[in-house]
């Protein structure tokens, strides 16, 4: 269990526009996010010392980024090979080297053109190797693909409905139209849901996230000098990462895992509210990872926010707004904003918190949860202002 509850804080954030075709390099797109993270923060080049990322072999390595930036001395460098799942690992991952010594001033970055580039919801580049090869046969080849079984199977144990899955998009879709940063501002209708082109039963194309072009940055500090920058600091209250004992040897096998009605949330729960000290009724709202419609239900049951098989029920009635009893995703998630492989969920996190969110803030948001994965493995934070 993560043990390093409000000793370190987010002291500055980054982001570049979100595009579908941004016409430059991953590395300057990294950069950018970078560099305005630092800004934010009023820290200099020469205060960085650390670097962590994750990608999914589209992006650009920590030192490449320490290089393009000029920064002196990065003495801690690491690249995950993850994928969404990964989001607040590294930033838990930043703590424990600071922690150990190894840094002060951390940069959390993911950066891809995931748009034009190198494009993760197609099966165009999908090698058929390890967990593929006994997949790709039946044409489970991509995540809507594999995501779809899991939603279904959901329905067949709980009854959860198209309808439900429908009122996250529209929920999610009217807060992006508040959104300055959101590819996607046009409101929805249920209507409009239904409508949308059917990709993968149950899954229609609004049930799926965006593509994009981009790059988000955060910068972890001690929190002692966190107080004396120039941004209110963003505390870490407590985190996990993990997915039980079934997780598989890729991000796409759900060949071992026990059953698909259930993912790796209900393995971390217990460790993240004990790392963080509160419950589910503490927090003010949430950033939740919505690669699809579905994974959202799935977070909401395993953490603890409603009982098994309950999570379809629980986003009904507008308790999910901006204005309702637990509003998320209220940038407009990676259905609606961006999808930055999660990592927009912590950036839209840490401006609730500071009161910096313009039309789409909460009142008095103290508490937030970000989540980052879907299917068997994935990661968690509770933040407080």
């Amino acid at each position: 269990m993560w043990k390093l509850r409000d000793k370190y804080a987010i002291a500055g954030i980054g982001w570049t526009d979100y595009l579908k075709n941004s016409g430059r390099t991953v590395r300057s797109l990294a950069s950018e996010a970078c560099l305005k993270a630092i800004d934010d923060a009023g820290l200099t080049v020469a205060d960085i010392d650390g670097f962590v990322s994750f990608n999914f072999n589209d992006s650009v390595p920590a030192i490449a980024v320490a290089t393009e930036i000029g920064v002196p001395a990065a003495g801690y460098a690491v690249d995950f090979l993850s994928g969404g799942n990964a989001a607040n690992m590294i930033i838990l991952t930043a703590t424990a080297a600071i922690e150990a010594g190894l840094a002060k001033n951390v940069l959390c970055y993911r950066a891809m053109n995931g748009r034009s580039g190198f494009r993760l919801g197609g099966g165009r580049d999908i090698v058929a190797h390890g967990v593929n090869q006994y997949t790709a046969p039946y044409g489970w080849i991509t995540y809507p693909q594999a995501m779809a079984m899991w939603c279904r199977r959901h329905m067949i144990e709980y009854g959860t409905t198209s309808e439900q899955l429908g009122e996250i998009a529209v929920t999610f879709r009217q807060n992006a139209a508040l959104n300055p940063r959101a590819m996607q501002r046009t409101p929805i209708t249920l209507e409009d849901y239904f409508g949308s082109r059917m990709i993968v039963d149950p899954f229609r194309m609004l049930d799926i996230c965006l593509e994009t072009d981009g790059a988000c940055a955060v910068l972890v500090t001690g929190a002692a000098q966190a107080r004396d920058l120039r941004r209110r600091p963003v505390y870490i209250m407590g985190g996990a990462y993990g997915g039980g004992p079934n997780q598989g040897e890729d991000l796409f096998d759900a060949i071992r895992w026990p059953d698909l009605a259930h993912n790796y949330t209900k393995y971390i729960a217990e460790d993240l509210w004990r790392s963080a000290g509160v419950s589910p009724s503490d927090i003010d709202l949430a950033q939740i990872y919505d690669c699809f419609t579905y994974s959202v239900i799935m977070q909401l049951e395993g953490l603890g926010f409603c009982g098994e098989g309950e999570g379809g029920s629980f986003i009904q009635g507008g308790r999910i707004a901006r204005n309702g009893k637990l509003p998320l995703n209220t940038h407009g998630g990676l259905l609606s904003e961006a999808y930055i492989h999660g990592l927009n969920h912590v950036i839209e996190a840490v401006q609730q918190l500071r009161g910096d969110a313009g039309s789409l803030q909460v009142p008095d948001a103290e508490l937030c949860l970000t989540t980052a994965g879907a299917m068997t493995c994935g990661s968690a934070m509770v933040l407080r202002n």
